[in-house]
């Protein structure tokens, strides 16, 4: 592998990745990703550190824990004090560029992003805080609803649409000036999607493509509301569940619509793919494919995330690029582990950050390496009332929760999660074991205090910060027309020559 690869990430939003055990899963029109899985490191157990955007997008890029950089919900601000991937990279003489998603809540918007390409999709302000000084409350106009699946269907342009539309296209327009050379600098571009994500709304061409298709339909039928375990019970009631009657149709077409939109952002992945092909990059580049959580898809009666269950805490990954062995890796891998994983994939000495990372370098498993430690979840917000966490390793997954019945589940024996075997007799030790472990990784009283003292304190900025004049924190990109194309400051040949890939003669 070249010292200072380029490093292309695309991430997509709430993409589950029960559909990707060894890529892309044969009912999914993924063409793209297909090829892509084909030369890639493939991780089958890879989680999310938070089932939720703004925690798991900042465990991502900082391989960092909510518990650890305090960004547990998504109005929480990312400090700018905490390194990311973009941070180390850069420091290492990297460009670096963001095109769409990546929900940062606060003042920076860049977190070690020398560009970024569009603004965001969603508010940086703190204005989407749960409060758990009350339990119970749901915040209607910005906590998730039933209307996202009673209102699945088919339209041409949506929110989501217009955005994902733009980010290919900025995507592609900086992977063609950086193909021009007239930086000399290695670049890291992450390109993130806000796709599949709900509501449940398609373009017509890619609905068409499920009209026969056979995942239309849970594995886990709906249970009643007192079948379900308590932090379920706590997601239906902050999703308004009694407010909607969920029809089968509805049903089927909520997840008819998101395996559309999975189609949707894979021509946009294959369209980036093509013009990194086509630019003579593909070779010098790590090609890094995410997704940030997963959605539960109606499992068991389940939407959205916010769960430990499979469909929402797995995620797609998969590497690719110059030295890296193609094949699957079934070891339990997390999100946390992929800053590391560029910076040593980018020759970057990570000694020096080690000690404030969670994560660890997926390097040994990419060159045949085992891997034996488990992985750690935590969530923290909207439809919790405590701080939940979650391990997973070996075959088992141990979900606790001082509010609740603690769970475990052999994944391997269990993959749909049916069977709670905590108060199992014949995995009284296997529980024991991972009681110890939760209690020696967290201070749950701690944990518990520090997220109500941050939302308490954010409820009195935001509603301070909403009187009088009020100073947006929401990223406006700068497009520096007075510098583009031609301008009379400027000289034309050297223009043309410059803006010119291949160039004349070349």
């Amino acid at each position: 592998m070249p010292k200072t690869p380029n490093m292309l990430i695309l991430m997509a939003d709430q993409l589950t990745g029960t559909l990707f055990p060894d890529g892309p899963a044969t009912s999914v029109h993924a063409p793209n990703l297909w090829r892509l899985a084909e030369r890639s490191a493939r991780f089958a157990n890879c989680y999310t550190p938070s089932p939720l955007c703004v925690p798991a997008r900042a465990a991502f890029m900082s391989g960092q824990l909510p518990s650890r950089s305090r960004v547990y919900d998504n109005a929480a601000e990312f400090p700018a004090s905490v390194p990311t991937y973009a941070h180390y990279l850069r420091r290492a003489g990297y460009y670096t560029a963001l095109s769409g998603k990546m929900h940062f809540v606060g003042p920076d918007q860049l977190h070690g992003f020398e560009t970024r390409l569009t603004t965001d999709i969603y508010p940086a302000d703190f204005g989407w805080t749960p409060d758990y000084r009350k339990p119970g409350e749901r915040i209607d106009w910005w906590y998730h609803n039933m209307g996202s699946v009673t209102g699945a269907g088919v339209a041409e342009i949506t929110n989501q649409l217009e955005f994902d539309d733009e980010v290919a296209f900025n995507g592609e327009a900086e992977l063609l000036r950086l193909a021009r050379g007239n930086d000399p600098r290695p670049w890291c571009l992450t390109v993130s999607f806000t796709h599949p994500h709900d509501p449940y709304v398609a373009r017509r061409r890619y609905w068409d493509l499920y009209e026969r298709c056979d995942i239309l339909e849970p594995r886990v039928t709906a249970r009643g509301f007192d079948e379900q375990d308590p932090h379920s019970q706590r997601l239906l009631l902050a999703n308004d569940y009694a407010s909607f009657e969920i029809t089968d149709d509805n049903v089927r077409d909520a997840r008819r619509a998101y395996l559309a939109n999975v189609s949707y952002v894979d021509e946009k992945i294959g369209a980036l793919l093509d013009t990194l092909q086509r630019t003579g990059q593909s070779n010098d580049t790590v090609v890094l494919f995410c997704a940030d959580h997963g959605d539960m898809l109606g499992e068991r009666g389940l939407w959205f995330k916010m769960s430990f269950f499979e469909g929402s805490a797995r995620v797609p990954l998969m590497i690719a690029g110059p030295g890296i062995d193609p094949g699957l890796r079934e070891a339990p891998v997390s999100a946390l582990d992929v800053p590391a994983t560029l910076a040593e994939l980018a020759g970057v000495d990570t000694t020096e950050f080690s000690s404030w990372s969670d994560g660890e370098s997926l390097r040994p498993l990419l060159e045949g390496g085992e891997r034996e430690n488990g992985v750690r979840m935590e969530y923290a917000a909207e439809g919790s009332y405590a701080p939940l966490v979650s391990i997973r390793k070996g075959r088992y997954k141990f979900n606790f929760c001082e509010l609740d019945p603690p769970q475990l589940f052999d994944l391997e024996a269990d993959p749909d999660e049916l069977d709670n075997l905590a108060d199992d007799s014949a995995h009284a030790a296997i529980a024991a074991g991972f009681l110890h472990q939760v209690r020696s990784d967290w201070d749950m009283a701690r944990f518990d205090a520090e997220v109500r003292d941050s939302q308490a304190r954010r409820w009195v900025v935001y509603d301070a910060l909403c009187q009088g004049r009020q100073t947006p924190w929401d990223f406006e990109p700068s497009h520096r027309s007075h510098d583009r194309f031609m301008r009379n400051h400027m000289d034309l040949n050297v223009v043309e020559d410059r803006a010119r890939f291949p160039r004349q003669g070349g």
